[in-house]
């Protein structure tokens, strides 16, 4: 796979004799894959240049451009791109789309009469648009996995996958808690779940704007500090890391001053192996790899692309505040996507909203009434039905650096921000919570399950040595932490044996067993991130955030299913042949003991 940088400025060009080495061209990244599938990340003014060669060399009519958000410095590119006027070609764009205007409508805004001469009608190439949300999407032989950025504009990273290589682009993103853009503070919540969409990339182009010591006056404005940068990428194996999107004001000599200072602070024993450089302007990476990559979750094709006909599950935002202003600034910015927001002041207020409408979001002080926000919408959820919880959980902090704890939660919103950067998240958040967690479905014989599973009387009694041998051996045999023997009751499931957590029961609705139970063979979700079944699953998104999970259906001689021996670990990977066949082993064993266990009671 080879990369090639053909703008690398943030915000607005910069060309000039300060800015010769590492270019003044705003973002624009070429991807070809070995057998010449083209990806363009961003079409920045860098793109002018890109365009003519591809004319030149006759490698103009097929590529892909994928827009990480339609802010100015990504698209202002797009005009001057030779191949878009050529006849014959065609070119796919794919971008983020909110509640809003299709992306057809966003790259003719900047081309309207009153801006530019011609209009997006002048482009003879044949151009078709893909929305995207989170997911994965295939272009020829590449596989592309999108993850929403935090910037004050909808914005996707991308991994590219091709040739046994991964590349990450991340450019727009802000640290979701600010005292992490200093790099001292460990990556947790979303940062994390940042850090993990890196993880074993060969290559991570990442937006370094700022310094720490730059960032206090630029909290807010949707960019990542240098430090941000390495510590996002230095715990989760990248190879490498190119530091892009350079501050229009950082000229040459200033960029490696920074880099200098960087590495002083870094040092190679430091780094875990990664490489740091700062990406340039005519740069160009050959990416090879004897690795084979480890397969990721076997979702849908196309489970990134958004169809214009799919609507939100809910387009209420509910507001747990004791600020009016609060209110009034979410109003303000879901006015423009046509979202209703509803504001509570107590907590019985709040309950009502909850049970008497589909939520798709709660936004709640942090802390409200002196308690965390967490604490305080986790007790909102114990009083709902399972069918009432399947709103995003966020909490609002009144400064920064704020130490209220964020455990439970889907993300935080911490003062100051714009409006427009409310706009993006609450989008984000929203667009999330319509399509990356299903509840799992009823077996077809359920109280005949249920009578089954009862039969056998296991549920609620104490542990015992002669099914916990089983978790871990279970936990042995396929190298994971933690071994379950899970019993999938009516609202529940039971774990009659637990090795490596410590846990009784949980809710039905969350659980990955429930699913598995509906199948006879060994359900296995590689990486539940890359799982729109499981992605905002609260044991996923929160503790023990769950990555693995591998589930052998425990059947009894009736047929019915009622629970599974499973294996779980926190970071994706596979099964192979001899543990699986071990596991089911092992699960046939823990069906034998059940049933021994039910003629002695």
């Amino acid at each position: 796979m080879k990369i090639r940088f053909w703008g690398t400025r943030g915000s607005i060009a910069k060309p000039g004799p300060d800015t010769v080495r590492y270019g003044g061209n705003t973002s624009c990244v070429e991807v070809v894959s070995d057998r010449g599938t083209r990806l363009l990340l961003d079409c920045g003014t860098g793109a002018h240049a890109l365009g003519q060669k591809l004319v030149r060399e006759q490698q103009h009519q097929r590529g892909h451009i994928l827009i990480s958000h339609t802010h100015w410095d990504h698209i202002q590119g797009i005009p001057f791109f030779a191949p878009l006027f050529t006849a014959g070609a065609r070119w796919d764009f794919y971008a983020a789309k909110g509640f809003g205007e299709s992306l057809r409508e966003v790259l003719a805004g900047q081309m309207e009469y009153t801006y530019f001469p011609v209009t997006l009608d002048a482009f003879q190439a044949e151009l078709k648009y893909h929305h995207l949300r989170e997911g994965r999407i295939e272009i020829d032989d590449i596989s592309v996995y999108t993850h929403y950025l935090n910037h004050p504009a909808l914005t996707l990273g991308f991994r590219i996958e091709a040739d046994g290589a991964a590349v990450v682009y991340a450019c727009d993103h802000e640290p979701h808690h600010r005292e992490c853009a200093h790099g001292d503070a460990p990556l947790t919540g979303e940062d994390q779940v940042h850090a993990e969409f890196l993880r074993d990339a060969d290559l991570v182009i990442h937006d370094a704007q700022y310094t720490a010591e730059e960032y206090a006056s630029k909290a807010g404005w949707g960019h990542s500090t240098v430090e941000y940068a390495v510590e996002a990428c230095r715990h989760v194996g990248v190879k490498r890391l190119a530091l892009t999107h350079h501050d229009p004001l950082r000229v040459d000599d200033a960029v490696d001053s920074m880099l200098s200072k960087l590495l002083l602070r870094y040092p190679e024993q430091a780094r875990n192996g990664l490489e740091i450089f700062a990406a340039a302007e005519g740069m160009e990476l050959q990416l090879r790899t004897e690795r084979r990559r480890q397969p990721r979750a076997d979702d849908d094709r196309h489970a990134a692309i958004r169809e214009d006909a799919e609507v939100l599950e809910s387009r209420v935002l509910l507001a747990l505040t004791a600020e009016e202003e609060r209110g009034k600034r979410l109003r303000q910015a879901a006015q423009a996507d046509q979202l209703e927001v509803r504001v509570a002041s107590s907590r019985e207020q709040a309950l009502k909203h909850l049970q008497q409408t589909a939520v798709g979001l709660l936004i709640c002080d942090d802390p409200f009434q002196g308690d965390p926000a967490s604490a305080v919408i986790e007790n909102l959820a114990r009083q709902l039905e399972p069918n009432e919880l399947a709103f995003r959980r966020v909490g609002w902090a009144a400064r920064t650096r704020s130490k209220t704890p964020s455990h439970g939660l889907d993300g935080r919103l911490e003062d100051p921000f714009s409006d427009e950067y409310l706009r993006s998240r609450v989008r984000a958040w929203l667009l999330r919570s319509s399509c990356d967690w299903s509840l799992p479905r009823r077996a077809d014989d359920e109280s005949d399950r249920l009578a089954a599973l009862h039969a056998l009387r296991l549920l609620d009694t104490p542990r015992e040595e002669r099914f916990d041998r089983y978790t871990r051996l279970a936990a042995g045999v396929t190298d994971t932490p933690v071994a379950l023997i899970s019993l999938v009751d009516d609202d529940r499931q039971w774990f009659k044996s637990c090795f490596g957590f410590d846990i009784e029961e949980t809710s039905r609705e969350i659980s990955f067993c429930a699913h598995a139970i509906l199948q006879r063979e060994l359900f296995v979700v590689p990486d539940t991130l890359l799982d729109s079944r499981f992605a905002d699953n609260p044991v996923v998104c929160g503790e023990p955030r769950v990555r693995f999970y591998a589930g052998q259906p425990l059947v009894l001689p009736s047929g019915h299913c009622v629970g599974t021996l499973c294996v779980v670990d926190v970071r994706p990977r596979l099964l192979d042949d001899k543990q699986t066949a071990l596991l089911k082993d092992l699960a046939e064993l823990v069906v034998k003991e059940a049933l021994n266990a039910k003629v002695a009671a």
